[in-house]
């Protein structure tokens, strides 16, 4: 299987799709999905191989995520993509997120996210890219605003976290004002 690997100076962001987890679970051991997912127990990978049995994608929505690697070290340190894109609509709610702290504030995201969202817009032909956020989550706010998303309002009582349900913020941009700015001509 031939797949997509976009390059940043830092990073290695590897391409999924949903035909790429049809190939996973078909063909590969239980071991070689651990590795190539990145997950480190049988129990996270069989919540996984479950949510996959249920289907992430139907007629009219799918998702595109990207895996990021440490160019240097291999090491896969997080994820970053479209998990709910809305094929019918030109939307998707893009998501990211490091694997564990000591990988935070030293700018992965920022480089990780520029090649994303020019995917988004240039690749998926996009119209709306959005991005729910807790209120607490300033580093979320900063990076978005970093790369022209708008706060667009407040969903009371969006997620639910650990039994609490927490509002989110909303934020997007939009194709016509990607285009206008120097996100998709330069890198942040």
């Amino acid at each position: 299987m031939q797949l997509t690997i976009l390059n940043t100076e830092r990073l290695q962001l590897r391409k999924l799709t949903p035909e790429v987890y049809d190939y996973i679970y078909k063909t590969l051991s239980e071991e070689e999905q651990l590795h190539f997912l990145g997950i480190s127990t049988l129990k996270e990978l069989k919540k996984e191989q479950e949510k996959h049995k249920k289907g992430l994608a139907t007629y009219n929505k799918s998702f595109v995520y990207f895996q990021v690697f440490d160019k240097e070290t291999h090491k896969l340190i997080g994820w970053c993509g479209y998990h709910t894109w809305y094929t019918d609509h030109d939307r998707a709610e893009i998501g990211y997120g490091l694997i564990n702290d000591s990988y935070k504030n030293k700018g992965l995201m920022t480089e990780a996210l520029l090649p994303i969202i020019n995917y988004g817009f240039q690749t998926m032909n996009l119209f709306r890219i959005e991005a729910f956020i807790g209120l607490d989550n300033i580093p979320s706010h900063k990076l978005l605003t970093k790369f022209g998303f708008i706060q667009e309002g407040l969903l009371r009582n969006h997620y639910l976290k650990d039994g609490v349900y927490e509002d989110s913020a909303i934020f997007s941009i939009l194709k016509p004002d990607y285009l206008a700015s120097n996100i998709n001509k330069s890198s942040i």
